[in-house]
């Protein structure tokens, strides 16, 4: 598929976006979504991996309601009105308060689908250049840096600030 906007390059960079109900695709290559000031990073989409996740869970019998966490009523969202078993139909939230509001429900599904992490830090595509790389690097040092500062772990915060100076140094 060719970017939509040049229409020279391969579209590698897939954005899919819902607003009042509609979807929307955008498909742009590497230099396209930078010029357009966005973020490029190979994973997959959060809508498309819980999606696999249910299908999943739907295949085990009596798993459905587990994998979503269905305790006790299926309450709607105060922001945007989806439920829990909506969201087990359609894999798809309604809007960015969901997070929040059924927090303890999805949970376990980004927990299991990440190996136990439940934030993201970033992924580099394996064909990004040296330079991209680095800058991932140095961010993830740098919040490393933080963490470790807010903890008072002064010796692993002087090392990570060791590897910013060196990774600095080689740019």
């Amino acid at each position: 598929m060719l970017c939509q906007i040049c229409k020279d390059n391969t579209a590698t960079i897939h954005l899919t976006e819902i607003e009042h109900g509609r979807r929307t695709e955008t498909h742009l290559c590497q230099q396209c979504a930078q010029k357009q000031g966005l973020a490029v990073q190979a994973q997959i989409p959060l809508n498309e991996l819980l999606n696999n996740l249910l299908a999943a869970a739907k295949s085990v019998p009596d798993a459905k309601d587990k994998a979503v966490g269905f305790s006790g009523p299926d309450v709607p969202c105060p922001a945007c009105g989806i439920t829990l078993r909506q969201f087990s139909e359609t894999s798809l939230l309604g809007c960015p308060n969901d997070y929040q509001h059924f927090h303890k429900e999805l949970l376990p599904l980004i927990e299991r689908s990440h190996a136990g992490h439940s934030q993201h830090c970033g992924k580099t595509p394996s064909h990004a250049g040296k330079q991209q790389k680095n800058e991932v690097e140095l961010a993830n040092l740098r919040r490393r840096l933080e963490q470790a500062v807010k903890a008072e772990d002064y010796e692993t915060a002087a090392q990570l600030r060791d590897q910013i100076r060196q990774l600095n140094e080689t740019r």
